[in-house]
């Protein structure tokens, strides 16, 4: 049987910065793998990049329909970067019972704010 979802967040990037600058890396490294904060450090200014991670992560929870918490974690999946910058997920948490090749998303960060949209094909 097909099954498409989607899924979709928006985040506010000062909200990201003000618990960047409360938690400093213990934030980084609860929410992002170890290459997505290597990537997002890479930047002038990480804070758009680690919130779109945050808004692409909540929006796979939502196409999957778990949320953040309920077999789904801030870890089950990352978003990586061609060469071009194009992104993509990878599925880390096999048991979600997902593969790359299941999800597309699209990202977005401008002003105050990074959006994430997630197509899920099964």
């Amino acid at each position: 049987m097909y099954r498409r979802e989607i899924g979709v967040d928006i985040v506010d990037i000062r909200r990201i910065r003000k618990s960047y600058e409360c938690y400093g890396e213990r934030f980084l490294h609860r929410v992002l793998t170890e290459r997505e904060i290597g990537y997002c450090k890479q930047k002038k200014d990480m804070m758009p990049s680690v919130a779109a991670r945050f808004a692409a992560k909540e929006a796979v929870s939502k196409a999957i329909g778990s949320g953040i918490s309920r077999g789904f974690s801030w870890k089950s999946v990352e978003v990586v970067n061609d060469d071009h910058g194009r992104p993509s997920l990878r599925v880390l948490d096999k048991a979600l019972g997902i593969s790359d090749n299941d999800l597309r998303i699209s990202l977005s960060h401008s002003g105050d704010y990074a959006v994430a949209f997630v197509l899920l094909d099964l």
